[in-house]
């Protein structure tokens, strides 16, 4: 596309990859510029001929050049009878948030159904990737025409839109590929499952069933070690099909597309329950994928609410009402990660069952607060934003001070995805400068500095970056030996303990808290995928003393949950 006075600057839409060309107009020696979209239709990718490989001691799987780099080499025939100059790669970024107004709102899946179709149009313009050879003409060309300030401009010696370097995974290249995983059942949940599959094959219902397993004991089960599909899944399955059960009330924030969790809410309303499933809209970029859920929901005689005003839902909670002789039981399922067996094949989250009472009291009252007109304060156990976990984890924190600071020994250890709130850094670094010893596991942002000298000395933060992305929560503290350990949804960020509503419950059960300090244990230890953050903000990755010496965290987790299961 011409950019002249007949010809305005093209829309430039989100993330598409375009070439910016310069040509020169033979007869009139001036230069004009042009700008053509790489399609989103064909590979990014060109493979060429064998003919054409570059040889070599070992054989080429694949050769292939981008696709832009194909149209810059033809760019006369686009051009005919211009001289083509030059021509620079660029990519822009548009601001994709949605502007609802929720408290003017009459229906809010209405609103946000009206804000994705402005999405699809497109926000302004708020970042623009550009490869550093492009002169600063075309660049200031650029920021003209998109309105973009220096600070919006960033220059890579790269390939501009790595993400579709991702195609090159399926290359038959299995050597330099992590060895597939097959998630393992926990045996007492195998068990059950085996006995249930014998007494079916005689015609008998009467065998031990999950909320038996429940009550027999709390069960933590950790993905993707864990087969979700046999515990998460199979509990919300054997929900939707037990007699006894009443109700099932559940959060679900990000889901796949063909859930067949959401399948179990369709029937169990089908079956008689009173089913309420509250769908947050306002998940980013899965809020069309939800709106499609809430209907099908709704149209199948689930009760769907949306949420609080003002509020992101981000909790993974589950409530399972049981009707037991003369008893009304409480089962409940309190997770960090999505129920989405899609994903729970490739994020580790940690999950707890059981049916303590005060736990499914809390969630009640919870659900109540979601779903009424609940102005809820206190939770006997959960600590639920923005209600008391930003207060409960700062206690937690300062009981750790006063214990270094009467000459005992303070200890915390913190795992999470992003830590940037400026008040629980504060406290951290106050808890450093006392004595108290913090490991911080964080996979992505992290606004701390650890090891500065008077401020932070005691402060060590790594990053695990392997086959599975990190998404569980844990929080340890040490309590003079007294340790207690929760696990939720939040992150230690200002929108997880003031905007979203979160639950972090407490373990109660030592086995379990054995377990999950084994667990923070074998992560802390990691020499293979663990990067260590530096007082200046960069990153060192650990290296093993040899090769044999080598401390996979995952890899060691993956053998653990193959011991406990029996395999």
């Amino acid at each position: 596309l011409a950019v002249d006075p007949s010809h305005p600057f093209p829309y430039i839409s989100n993330l598409s990859l375009n070439l910016a060309v310069l040509v020169k107009d033979p007869d009139t020696q001036e230069e004009l510029f042009a700008r053509i979209k790489v399609p989103r239709v064909l590979p990014r990718f060109v493979k060429l001929p064998k003919q054409l490989h570059q040889g070599g001691e070992v054989e080429a799987v694949w050769t292939g050049i981008p696709i832009e780099q194909v149209m810059a080499h033809n760019l006369d025939s686009l051009f005919p009878g211009m001289n083509v100059q030059e021509c620079y790669p660029f990519r822009i970024t548009r601001n994709a948030d949605l502007s609802v107004e929720e408290d003017e709102a009459d229906d809010l899946l209405l609103a946000i159904e009206q804000e994705l179709r402005k999405r699809r149009i497109g926000g302004s313009a708020v970042r623009m990737e550009i490869q550093a050879t492009m002169p600063d003409t075309v660049r200031s060309t650029l920021m003209r025409a998109l309105e973009l300030e220096e600070d919006n401009v960033f220059a890579f010696e790269s390939l501009l839109g790595l993400d579709d370097l991702m195609s090159l995974a399926g290359l038959p290249l299995p050597h330099l590929k992590e060895p597939g995983w097959t998630p393992v059942v926990p045996l007492r949940i195998q068990r059950m499952l085996e006995a249930a599959e014998a007494k079916h094959k005689l015609d008998r219902d009467d065998g031990e069933n999950i909320f038996d397993l429940i009550t027999q004991g709390d069960l933590l089960l950790h993905h993707p070690y864990h087969s979700f599909r046999s515990t998460v899944q199979e509990f919300i399955t054997q929900a939707a099909e037990d007699p006894q059960v009443l109700a099932i009330k559940m959060t679900l924030y990000r889901t796949s597309g063909d859930s067949p969790i959401v399948n179990a809410l369709i029937s169990a309303a089908e079956n008689g329950k009173q089913v309420v499933a509250l769908v947050e809209l306002k998940a980013r970029f899965d809020e069309e994928n939800n709106i499609q859920w809430a209907k099908k929901l709704e149209r199948a005689g689930v009760h769907v609410v949306y949420g609080l005003v003002g509020l992101k839902t981000h909790t993974k909670i589950t409530l399972v009402v049981r009707q037991e002789g003369e008893h009304i039981r409480r089962y409940v399922h309190i997770g960090t990660g999505n129920y989405n067996p899609k994903t729970a094949r490739l994020y580790t989250d940690l999950g707890l069952l059981s049916r303590r009472d005060e736990l499914g009291a809390d969630l009640t009252d919870l659900f109540n607060f979601l779903t009424g007109y609940s102005r809820q304060r206190s939770y006997r156990r959960l600590l639920v934003s923005p209600v008391n976990l930003r207060d409960r984890m700062t206690a937690l924190i300062e009981r750790e001070i006063s214990h270094s600071r009467e000459g005992g020994s303070g200890r915390i250890v913190a795992k999470m995805n992003s830590l940037v709130d400026p008040k629980i850094i504060a406290k951290l670094y106050e808890a450093s400068q006392v004595g108290v010893h913090i490991d911080l596991i964080v996979r992505g942002i992290c606004a701390l500095r650890p090891g500065l000298p008077g401020v932070s000395e005691n402060i060590k933060v790594m990053s695990i970056v392997g086959a599975f992305l990190e998404h569980s929560r844990i929080f340890y503290f040490h309590n003079q030996g007294e340790e207690e350990i929760y696990i939720g949804s939040a992150d230690w960020m200002r929108r997880n303990l003031d905007r979203r509503v979160e639950a972090i419950t407490p373990l109660d059960d030592p086995q379990i808290r054995q377990d999950l300090q084994e667990i923070l244990g074998v992560m802390l230890a990691d020499n293979r995928h663990a990067w260590e953050l530096q007082p200046d903000g960069s990153y060192l990755q650990r290296q093993p003393p040899a090769p044999e010496q080598s401390r996979s965290s995952q890899k060691l987790l993956m053998e653990m949950a193959l011991q406990q299961g029996g395999l």
